[in-house]
């Protein structure tokens, strides 16, 4: 009888094992009655179970960049279409097209690599002028000018390489234009990486259940790429800062300001982004302003609106592409120049600068020991940082005193004050020097400011 008990004891715990087992394994099966079979492609996609079992895992580490290490997403995550985002998009035109009008493959199977066969395409957008321009030709002829393709990054690129323009920069060192995609190219959009998707700087993969949103999320989407300057300024991230005026009291989302007619394109080629004719503009909605106060008045035509209303921002420098990143680490400033780019943005004698990442050794770990003409351009560029309030250090003066006294340099016992706002030669680390020099103020600031 003891023998008898042992054993149905035992055949008891082994079943258990293998119903806890079978509970814990990986399932195939779709038990939910409302969702198709995962001999499909809707079916395998909003299945987790499924694509848990089925997933092939990343084999190569996440991307990074300006705003650090992206963040981490399964596989299965980055493809489940569940939620609320999938309702809204089986409601929506894009949903009638079927899944493999888009990213070809095969429907009706379950065989992951025969549905992923042939000409699958992930990212669809990828092939924007094939997949969407059918529908939204438009938009897509005019987005080959967006500043979203990173057209002035890659003229700096070609140009301090030794090339006369953006047009030549496929004719780089393949491994160098290799580096170019993998790293600086991250943040370079295509329409689903706005509408429907992750950017990849967010980790990638649907971004609400494939559901395609016509006005980006600003948080999820905006900043997400614009995270180290955008919107680490705009959302007045660094401590001693404050959120942007148009956040705080007007409530603005990016595309209040930036319009699909800016960030779609026009269809009209420019070399950098300044140079983009519907970009906003202060005086778009302040008008007026060049007569509203004494201030205004005097120094209109003097420098940009930031110089005045902008707090210190985000700077960092010197990156060593794939290799050690920025080596000078991102770090608050506030630095006034010479305009470096008065034929583009006329008017300004004087504007704010930002430190970039350039430096003559980038592209070091692709093959290219130094650039052939780093001095082509400054390694400060013209910059207007999303962080505008009325008072600033510069217009919140003890009472009795005009502005100047927090922005003009003079001198007290030979210490000259204010100094730290202008960016002078001696600011410069020894290889800017023959970059950059150009734009310091050095020579070009009133004489009597120094004594």
């Amino acid at each position: 009888m003891k023998l008898l008990l042992k054993t149905n004891l035992l055949w008891i715990q082994a079943l258990l094992a293998l119903l806890i087992f079978a509970g814990c394994s990986k399932t195939t099966t779709n038990d939910d009655p409302d969702l198709p079979s995962v001999a499909s492609c809707e079916g395998c996609h909003t299945n987790y179970a499924h694509l848990q079992a089925v997933y092939t895992p990343d084999t190569a580490a996440p991307a990074g960049g300006c705003g650090g290490d992206a963040p981490h997403y399964e596989p299965y995550d980055r493809v489940f279409m569940g939620g609320d985002g999938y309702q809204a998009f089986k409601t929506s035109g894009h949903y009638q097209i079927g899944c493999i009008n888009c990213h070809n493959g095969a429907d009706n199977t379950d065989d992951k690599n025969l549905a992923h066969s042939g000409d699958f395409i992930s990212h669809p957008s990828l092939y924007a002028n094939e997949m969407c321009g059918s529908c939204h030709q438009d938009i897509v002829e005019n987005f080959s000018t967006s500043l979203h393709n990173g057209t002035g990054q890659k003229r700096k690129v070609a140009i301090r390489s030794g090339l006369a323009n953006a047009d030549e920069f496929d004719q780089l060192p393949e491994h160098q234009i290799e580096g170019y995609n993998s790293n600086c190219a991250q943040c370079h959009a295509t329409c689903g990486s706005c509408h429907v998707v992750r950017p990849v700087m967010g980790g990638g993969g649907l971004l609400s259940g494939h559901s395609f949103t016509k006005t980006p999320d600003m948080q999820s989407v905006c900043i997400t790429c614009h995270v180290s300057r955008g919107g680490h300024a705009y959302l007045g991230v660094s401590p001693g800062t404050q959120p942007d005026v148009h956040l705080t009291q007007a409530g603005y989302n990016c595309v209040d300001c930036h319009t699909s007619r800016d960030l779609h394109g026009d269809g009209n080629k420019v070399e950098q982004r300044y140079a983009y004719a519907n970009l906003p503009r202060c005086d778009d909605c302040h008008t007026g302003i060049d007569a509203s106060n004494i201030y205004h008045t005097m120094h209109v035509n003097d420098f940009n609106c930031q110089v005045c209303h902008s707090q210190v921002y985000n700077n960092c420098g010197s990156c060593h592409i794939h290799g050690d990143g920025a080596r000078i680490p991102s770090y608050m400033d506030f630095k006034i120049a010479s305009n470096p780019i008065p034929e583009v943005v006329p008017g300004f004698d004087f504007t704010l600068v930002r430190r970039t990442l350039a430096a003559p050794d980038n592209w070091k770990e692709y093959g290219v020991e130094q650039y052939a003409n780093f001095e082509a351009f400054p390694t400060y560029n013209y910059t207007s940082p999303h962080n505008l309030l009325k008072w600033t250090d510069r217009t919140q003066v003890t009472n009795g005193k005009s502005c100047s006294s927090n922005c003009h340099i003079r001198n007290e016992g030979g210490t000259l004050i204010n100094s730290e706002l202008y960016l002078f030669q001696n600011d410069l680390l020894d290889w800017e020097v023959g970059a950059t020099t150009k734009i310091t103020v050095d020579g070009k600031l009133p004489a009597y400011w120094f004594r």
